[in-house]
C-alpha cells in the first residue's frame, strides 16, 4: 500500500503542527507557522484541513491512535497478568517519551483548546485506551500482583506516567523502559 502525495503532505502537516503546538502552544501557533514548517503557502493548508481546530483534532487523534496501537502490540501474545502490566507501562512511557512526544503532550495539555463538538471522537479513543488499562490492571489485582481498587490504580498510574513529560530528560539516568519498571516497583506487591 502506498501513501498518496496528498496523504503524505497531510501527515507532514500533522507532525509539524504537533511540534509547533508543543513548542509554542496551540493559541500562539498560526496556520502560517504550520504551513511554513512544511514549505507550503498558508492557503494551501486548507486543501487538507478546514481550520486550525481540525488540525489540532488530527494531532490528538494521531497521538491517541498510535499510543493505542503501541499498547496492543506490546500486549499481543501475553497472558501473564504481571507481564501484561509491565508491557503496558513500558509501551505507554516509550510512546509518551519517544517519537510521539509532541502528539501526546498536545493531547494532554491542549484539550481545553478544543471546541466541545470536536471532543467526541477523542473521548471515544481515550475511553477505549483506558478500557485496555482497566482490564490489565483488574487482571493484575485479581492475580495478586497489584493491591487496591483497579479504577484508582488506573487513574494513579496514568496520571503519574503522563506527568513524566514535565520532568523526564532523555539524557538522564533512566530510559523510558527503566522508568516504567521503577513505576511498577511502586505499585506491585
Amino acid at each position: 500500500m502506498t501513501i498518496s502525495d496528498s496523504e503524505n503532505r497531510r501527515n507532514k502537516l500533522i507532525r509539524a503542527a504537533a511540534s509547533l503546538f508543543h513548542e509554542k502552544g496551540y493559541a500562539a501557533t498560526t496556520v502560517r507557522d504550520i504551513a511554513r514548517a512544511v514549505g507550503l503557502q498558508s492557503g494551501s493548508l486548507f486543501y487538507h484541513f478546514r481550520n486550525k481546530e481540525e488540525i489540532l483534532v488530527a494531532v490528538m487523534q494521531n497521538g491517541m491512535r498510535r499510543t493505542s496501537e503501541a499498547a496492543a502490540a506490546a500486549l499481543d501474545g501475553l497472558s501473564d497478568p504481571s507481564e501484561r502490566l509491565r508491557a503496558l507501562f513500558r509501551a505507554h512511557l516509550e510512546t509518551l517519551l519517544g517519537d510521539l512526544q509532541d502528539d501526546m503532550i498536545v493531547l494532554l495539555y491542549e484539550q481545553r483548546s478544543l471546541p466541545i463538538e470536536a471532543r467526541g471522537e477523542l473521548v471515544k479513543l481515550r475511553d477505549e485506551y483506558e478500557q485496555v488499562w482497566q482490564q490489565v490492571i483488574s487482571d493484575a489485582v485479581d492475580a495478586g500482583v497489584v493491591r487496591g481498587d483497579p479504577g484508582v490504580v488506573r487513574r494513579f498510574s496514568l496520571g503519574a506516567l503522563n506527568w513524566t513529560v514535565q520532568w523526564y530528560r532523555k539524557d538522564g539516568p533512566l530510559s523510558p523502559t527503566d522508568l516504567a519498571d521503577e513505576f511498577l516497583n511502586t505499585i506491585t506487591i
